[in-house]
């Protein structure tokens, strides 16, 4: 809402802004951010009641701040936030997640003051409700290792603990010459450092942009030698802190981020984070004597002076959210990299698998699982196999990774060609295989990280009050009779589940006999499997062989609205059991489907002796459908956490393929395995 004059009251910002430069004609996600805001921009020459915007203390804000200051009007400076993208915006022209927008000054200049030190100079940030939200954001961030760019390598060692860390930064980089440094600067920090620690070992990171070769540094490999170390792997910047003894930087974001570690970091310039008690400063800056904590500069610089966007949803939103972005974006990155050869994937799945899969390099597709081997182990690829695709006794080569579908798939049914907004990948087997162990194992047994626990209770509220659930097929409820009702749940008899994961019981009919002789005064429920209904699949069972058995038998009706209406849940492996659990609904397993043999459910059938009371539904939850799938928005196109899939399911704003759609899907997956002709 903008006041009577004009002036957005939130920020001080005029609601109209001008520029006169090219490239922020051509800047799309900083014309969103500001529309989102409430302000519009254009080019050319601002009115009396309208701003001029430049970019920072760019080469070109020269132009901007003439016009203001000739026009007398306000002059709003914008830099990227300090979480960004996964790759520099040189790298891959990535655009930021966050802005700076600052009516006062800069955040790097250390001249005059910023909104920003503003904000930690007079807020009152003692408050507890911001206090713990920093808190808590704070573990996230460290949990999931994100920083301003984010393609570091996880699995790359930092140098054994114990150095000193200095850090470099790029050359005639804006932040160093107003924070009132140079490049004398890094020479005295390294003969600072040599000096203060003469017996330690010196690492000296890199600028990413630098070890990408994009623009120089201060330091380079003549500087290493003896005890000095340049660091140009990507290696996470997290990482290097952790192992850190001391850490000395002039001006760069990781002194910040080394105060998050608990360091307090030697700073030889003026950066906004000198001067509140948390650095040991060569170069005071009179005007911050106020004392802060690593929480309170958190929250001001984190949650309280950016501007935050959401790339898929389109719409400004707070840290938590960008957090769980680049938290999907960079496992992307981080598992597809180095690039997937794909076997044993069926032709109308490949447009989505080179979607999901191929956003680094593009999938090349094989027929066969030993000849995607061959070509991963030649090209340094990873190996993509549909699960249940490998051939007896399949001891691949190069690191394999099982693929399935997601637990919370789509609105429609594969077997109908709907595309999946989630897929799981699996290094040591798959979650429906219990005569191994697989990822989902160790992820359920694993302890919650930072925030987890709340993210998963809070997902598990959502799924219960919008009753989503795998394929989202809508669909009545039955007249049910009354009594203690136990819903039976059907399934595609030739599953991969049922083949691997049943106990003595395998058919639908089977486990409605079995129901029925533990229950003979239930009122059961038998559904089917939405596939078998379709006739897609196999696991019919006959009217004739049902009387006498279940009291009513639910055909297309919702499977949410039907937990809602039962008392327990009897499965042979049905993922219908896991959506019971998290409604709360008791539930009795023949087989070892991935939920059972937790403590959680009734288990009359063989369970993996790996698997053990402990776990509640949080860690269970958190396990199934955040940490082990990876999710794909079909709408901004990128990958994306769980809460953005779950907003697409509920919304149904989904392509769902006709005949021509199908059709089309299958020529895409043909052309798909050539992608990389043209990508």
């Amino acid at each position: 809402m903008s006041g009577a004059d004009g002036i957005e009251p939130l920020t001080g910002v005029p609601r109209r802004l001008c520029h006169q430069n090219l490239s922020l004609v051509r800047n799309a996600r900083l014309h969103r951010v500001l529309q989102l805001a409430g302000h519009d921009l254009h080019a050319g020459l601002p009115g009396p009641r309208d701003g001029v915007l430049v970019w920072g203390r760019s080469p070109t804000a020269w132009r901007g701040e003439a016009v203001a200051a000739r026009r007398g009007v306000p002059l709003v400076r914008v830099e990227d936030a300090f979480l960004r993208s996964v790759h520099p915006g040189r790298a891959r022209g990535e655009a930021p997640v966050g802005l700076l927008i600052d009516p006062v000054g800069v955040h790097f200049d250390s001249s005059a003051p910023s909104r920003l030190e503003r904000i930690l100079n007079s807020t009152e940030l003692q408050n507890s409700n911001i206090l713990h939200e920093a808190t808590r954001l704070i573990e996230c961030i460290l949990e999931v290792g994100l920083s301003k760019y984010n393609n570091h390598e996880p699995n790359l060692p930092p140098p054994d603990p114990g150095y000193v860390l200095l850090v470099d930064q790029t050359a005639a980089d804006a932040s160093i010459r107003h924070s009132g440094a140079s490049a004398a600067t890094f020479r005295a920090m390294l003969a600072t450092a040599l000096r203060d620690h003469p017996e330690a070992r010196i690492v000296i990171r890199s600028h990413p942009e630098t070890a990408l070769g994009l623009r120089p540094g201060h330091f380079g490999p003549t500087d290493s030698g003896g005890r000095v170390t340049l660091s140009t792997a990507a290696v996470s910047p997290h990482r290097l802190l952790a192992g850190a003894a001391e850490v000395y930087t002039v001006s760069s974001q990781m002194g910040f981020e080394a105060i998050l570690h608990g360091h307090r970091p030697r700073v030889f310039g003026q950066p906004f984070y000198a001067g509140w008690g948390l650095t040991r400063d060569d170069r005071p800056l009179p005007r911050r004597t106020r004392s802060l904590t690593r929480e309170a500069l958190f929250a001001g610089a984190m949650i309280l002076a950016p501007t935050w966007y959401d790339p898929c949803r389109d719409r400004l939103c707070g840290l938590e959210d960008v957090i769980r972005q680049l938290e999907a974006e960079m496992r992307a990155f981080r598992e597809d990299a180095k690039g997937h050869v794909a076997a044993g994937m069926r032709l109308w799945k490949r447009p989505r698998l080179q979607a999901v899969f191929g956003g680094e390099r593009p999938l090349r597709f094989r027929d066969g699982p030993a000849q995607a081997d061959r070509l991963a182990v030649a090209t340094g690829r990873r190996l993509l196999v549909w699960a249940g695709k490998e051939p007896q006794g399949f001891a691949p080569a190069a690191h394999c990774l099982r693929v399935e579908d997601g637990f919370l798939r789509s609105r429609g049914l594969g077997a109908e060609l709907v595309p999946p907004l989630s897929l799981v990948t699996d290094d040591l087997g798959i979650y429906y295989d219990p005569t191994r162990p697989s990822r989902l194992d160790r992820l359920i047994a694993a302890p919650l990280p930072p925030g987890g626990r709340d993210r998963a209770e809070a997902l598990i509220a959502r799924l219960q009050d919008s009753g989503l659930s795998k394929y989202n097929l809508d669909g009545g409820l039955p007249s049910l009779p009354e009594g203690h009702r136990i819903l039976v749940a059907g399934q595609v008899e030739d599953d991969a589940s049922i083949r691997k994961a049943a106990g003595g019981v395998r058919t639908n009919l089977g486990l409605v006999q079995a129901v029925r002789a533990a229950n003979p005064t239930g009122v059961l429920i038998y559904k089917p499997h939405p596939d078998v209904e379709a006739g897609l699949r196999p696991g019919r069972v006959q009217p004739a062989d049902l009387a006498g058995l279940a009291d009513a038998v639910a055909v297309g009706c919702d499977p949410a609205r039907l937990l809602a209406q039962v008392q327990e849940v009897w499965t042979m492996t049905s993922l219908l059991g896991f959506e019971a659990l998290i409604r709360g609904v008791p539930v009795t397993c023949l087989g070892a489907p991935f939920y059972a043999g937790w403590g959680l459910t009734r288990d009359l059938g063989p369970v993996p002796p790996w698997r053990g009371p402990g776990p509640d539904l949080a860690r269970l939850a958190h396990a199934a459908l955040i940490a082990y799938p990876r999710y794909w928005d079909p709408v901004s196109r990128r990958a994306c956490p769980p809460e953005v899939a779950l907003d697409r399911l509920a919304s149904g704003a989904l392509p769902h393929p006709g005949r021509a759609n199908r059709l089309l899907s299958k020529l895409q997956g043909r052309l798909a395995g050539f992608a990389h002709l043209w990508r």
